[in-house]
């Protein structure tokens, strides 16, 4: 997480809700170096859920590397259970992956990382926090809709417009992909 420290003062600027569960015992927080090997395997069985749809098999998940060089990586649990990974793409800020293993599902997590990373986004001064997604798989599209995120458009559509080369063909096999944008300045009206 390159240059990113996980300040009191960005703490302060995050309301207490963005940052924490309905369960006080499972904060959002900022990945500890050590943890994010163990992330990759939560990604592995997160992506399992896409199997009942006929998704898959997904693109491999992100190595501890290739985390360690997000803009920021925030997990819920201790050991984590759930991460949503923050990168740079086209200078913004753009949730890369979002993963709550299986066995901790149904439970509020997805939705708090969710929420941690915009606040996290908004406080960082980014202008709004984007993300590429599946428009019809219930916790994708709707899901993030839910969380006052927008769709903009066909994903390769907006990466070519900003000089990024496209996804990995496999991802557009599946269904409609779809670049979606939440902005600073939005308030979340979603359930919880």
């Amino acid at each position: 997480m390159a240059g990113w420290k996980w300040s009191a003062q960005l703490r302060a600027a995050l309301p207490s809700q963005e940052m924490t569960m309905e369960r006080p015992e499972q904060p959002v927080r900022p990945a500890r170096p050590e943890e994010l090997a163990l992330l990759p395997a939560v990604e592995v069985a997160s992506d399992t859920l896409f199997l009942s749809l006929g998704i898959g098999p997904l693109p491999g998940p992100g190595s501890a590397e290739e985390l360690s060089h997000s803009l920021v990586v925030l997990v819920v649990g201790d050991p984590p259970v759930g991460f949503a990974r923050i990168d740079r793409l086209a200078g913004g800020a753009h949730l890369e992956q979002l993963a709550v293993h299986p066995d901790h599902g149904r439970r509020g997590l997805g939705r708090a990382l969710v929420r941690a990373a915009w606040a996290w986004a908004a406080a960082a001064g980014y202008d709004e926090l984007t993300l590429a997604t599946y428009r019809d798989v219930p916790w994708n599209g709707p899901f993030y809709a839910s969380e006052g995120f927008a769709e903009r458009g066909p994903v390769n559509e907006w990466y070519a417009a900003r000089g990024l080369p496209p996804e990995e063909p496999v991802m557009g096999r599946f269904g409609a992909r779809v670049l979606m944008s939440r902005p600073r300045s939005a308030r979340h009206s979603g359930n919880n």
